[in-house]
């Protein structure tokens, strides 16, 4: 089966001379949710600007369920719903006119049942009367969401969509986010928030500077790419590391009483074993230990600091070789 969105070599460079995609190729299929993970300015919002042909890109291509973006703009746009960060919605409008005019921008004819639905899934119905500067921020951002799936379409793009609210409401928008996903919604949703990444996605592209580091699914690369922590707390507390156990690079915790231990998931041995046995042959007793593996925060500033430091090598082998030239 095609992608449902297949990105090929795409390109932005504004007219300052500011790169904010270098040639990103990404597939998306039907029915996933997929996390765009990166800071800000990585080039995430760029990404599906472009996509949902808000922005021209200058170079590369895009389509969506076969359909270049360019080139049949009206007829991709009616698959994509979009939830920008900001928020641009008429003030005075009332919430069920401003969800059924949304519907009607996309050449759908009037569905006041459907509309009635949506509302009501998106716990809205006892507001559809209000005017929308009534509403909280979360019932404002409920209501984005209502508008960019008015024209029912089988993709849905949230850039941010938590930015800037509370705990509580961010839990309840997880919620939200996967009742769309289990509905049959293609998700596509940009965030910074690595914790929001790690909790809905299939599968995350981690971006930066413009370019796609990696793409994995969540698991693989939790497992491919995670370490693990393993703190042992002594039974007597000591003050260096014995010789013999220098080689497990181990770090002293807690005045002396805890040990920890780092250790890669990936590899095949863990070294743990050896550990216990060269800890016995030492003198050194444990009476507990606890293990911890890497979230995809850890993981996430991993791959951005070794991006940064091939770019820095790169830049230095160039440096020199313009220097010998």
């Amino acid at each position: 089966m095609s992608p449902l969105i297949e990105i090929e070599n795409l390109s932005k460079i504004y007219d300052n001379g500011h790169v904010a995609l270098d040639r990103v190729s990404l597939d998306i299929k039907e029915g996933e949710l997929i996390a765009l993970l990166g800071p800000n300015g990585a080039g995430k919002t760029t990404l599906i600007s472009i996509i949902c042909g808000l922005v021209r890109p200058s170079s590369g291509h895009v389509t969506v369920a076969g359909h270049d973006i360019i080139e049949d703009y009206l007829h991709t746009r009616k698959l994509i719903g979009l939830v920008p960060q900001e928020l641009p919605i008429e003030p005075f409008e009332s919430v069920i006119k401003s969800v059924s005019f949304s519907r009607g921008l996309f050449g759908k004819p009037a569905d006041p049942d459907y509309i009635e639905k949506l509302l009501a899934d998106l716990s809205l119905s006892d507001k559809k009367l209000s005017q929308i500067k009534s509403l909280s921020g979360g019932m404002k951002r409920r209501l984005l969401i209502a508008k960019a799936l008015s024209h029912e379409p089988r993709i849905l793009f949230l850039d941010e969509p938590t930015a800037g609210v509370d705990v509580n409401l961010r839990m309840e928008m997880w919620d939200l986010i996967h009742q769309l996903k289990e509905s049959g919604v293609t998700v596509i949703l940009t965030t910074h928030y690595i914790e929001e990444a790690e909790e809905m996605a299939d599968r995350v592209a981690v971006i930066n500077n413009g370019t796609i580091i990696v793409v994995e699914r969540k698991a693989d690369l939790m497992r491919k790419m995670g370490k693990k922590q393993m703190y042992l707390e002594l039974q007597s507390p000591i003050a260096t590391i014995p010789e013999q156990l220098r080689p497990y690079d181990l770090r002293i915790q807690d005045n002396g009483q805890v040990l920890l231990y780092n250790y890669e998931t990936r590899k095949e041995r863990t070294g743990i074993t050896s550990l216990l046995k060269d800890l016995s042959t030492v003198g050194i007793g444990f009476k507990d230990l606890r293990t911890e593996q890497s979230s995809l925060e850890d993981i996430f500033i991993d791959l951005v600091e070794e991006r940064i430091d091939v770019l820095e090598r790169a830049e230095r082998s160039m440096a020199l070789d313009l220097s010998e030239s």
